[in-house]
């Protein structure tokens, strides 16, 4: 493949746009966190994923593509500096990240292969909940909307199907075994569908593991995604989070489980897109 040489004027352009944007989007993380204030919605992409804001800030231009007067970068990781260019070391990357390419590549292939399943109704994040002493609850600053009995009753009457070991790894001791599944870690590839909002999610995971391989347009692309599917994950969740804005998806009725599921199959769709975009860009490493 022909690589792609930008001026400085034009990439210097693109990584301010790039900073912008993400700017815009994690102000609010950055000021909460001057004052210890938590939001169980918008810090999720950052606490559970460990990704911070300056990290995503950061613009790449993905591979087979030089920038022009880029000395700054010379000493960047999985960067290579020479004749006045920078560029990502692609050879580099894979050398030393070879296993975690092989996994995404036949993760998201798999899950492509795969219709999604839209019959969870979210019940993941009530099962996390379920019998758990307050101390034990993960958002417990918030109030749960049902009450401690609705909350157990609603999971007691439903039928509980993740698919997915990062939600199922935290359900209550007492809610584990009341899913029709059991999924692990080493099932994931046969197991993950796309139907489901944490595999959504994920796909800005994948991206950023990926960095700088990946372009920053489509880790900013799948991670506005993130923030979309993780406000339905608590929407849907037990807890009462009108306080912020949140009017909830009432999954334990049939209104709100429809609600859920028509959004569950959108979210599918444009998570099935980003996967297609990330998977071009790994065929060619």
């Amino acid at each position: 493949m022909t690589t792609q040489v930008l001026p400085a004027s034009d990439w210097r352009s693109r990584a301010e746009e790039h900073e912008a944007a993400v700017d815009a989007l994690t102000a609010a993380r950055l000021e909460r966190r001057t004052d210890g204030r938590k939001h169980p919605v918008e810090d999720f992409l950052f606490e559970y994923y460990h990704h911070r804001p300056g990290q995503l800030r950061r613009w790449h231009p993905g591979a087979e593509v030089a920038l022009k007067g880029a000395a700054e970068r010379a000493d960047w990781p999985f960067y290579a500096y020479a004749e006045g260019r920078a560029r990502v070391d692609v050879a580099s990357f894979v050398a030393k990240r070879e296993s975690v390419l092989l996994f995404v590549r036949a993760l998201l292939t798999s899950t492509l292969s795969r219709p999604g399943r839209f019959g969870c109704f979210g019940l993941h994040e009530w099962a996390m909940v379920y019998r758990a002493d307050d101390e034990a609850i993960r958002h417990g600053g918030w109030p749960l909307r049902l009450g401690p009995d609705g909350t157990n009753e609603v999971v007691e009457q439903a039928t509980i199907t993740c698919s997915h070991f990062d939600a199922y790894r935290f359900f209550t001791p007492d809610a584990a075994h009341l899913n029709t599944l059991a999924p692990t870690r080493e099932q994931q590839v046969a197991m993950e569908q796309p139907g489901c909002l944490h595999a959504g999610m994920d796909v800005y995971k994948w991206c950023f593991k990926l960095s700088p391989l990946v372009p920053s347009d489509l880790t900013l692309d799948a991670f506005r995604l993130a923030r979309e599917i993780r406000e339905l994950d608590m929407r849907a969740a037990p807890y009462d989070l009108t306080e912020l804005g949140y009017e909830p998806v009432r999954i334990e009725t049939p209104e709100g489980r429809a609600e859920y599921a028509a959004a569950q199959r959108r979210f599918s769709e444009r998570s099935n897109d980003l996967r297609r975009r990330l998977l071009d860009i790994l065929a060619g490493s």
